[in-house]
């Protein structure tokens, strides 16, 4: 799966996802930090990949349609969750989910679940 990490999430986040054979592209090594949301989603959409971000603006279905993207996962953890906890619950909750899963949605990941809503 092809991945963009959000300049608000930890790069650690990006380097686990690659260990586990993700390609992965950080906003911050592609000279779109501070970028607006719109210009991020697309470099997104030119990558042909899915965005990963804490940013809740992502989570508008109004904006962002589920069906006119290739897919955003929004994660929501408390700022006093660890980073390795977060990477962890992430990568778990990405085995339980198909590529059809994601593919043109929107998905919430929060500590104990996630949600998806679909095209």
């Amino acid at each position: 799966m092809k991945i963009v990490i959000d300049e608000d999430l930890p790069r650690s986040l990006g380097v686990l996802l690659r260990a586990h054979g993700h390609e992965v592209l950080d906003i911050r090594d592609h000279g779109l930090r501070g970028e607006p949301d719109e210009r991020v989603f697309q470099f997104t959409q030119k990558e042909r990949a899915i965005l990963f971000t804490a940013d809740l603006g992502f989570a508008n279905i109004f904006t962002f349609p589920p069906g006119t993207h290739c897919g955003i996962c929004v994660l929501r953890f408390p700022n006093e969750m660890l980073n390795d906890t977060v990477n962890a619950t992430v990568l778990t909750f990405l085995k339980q989910l198909s590529q059809e899963d994601i593919e043109e949605n929107l998905i919430i990941f929060t500590p104990n679940s996630f949600r998806i809503r679909r095209k």
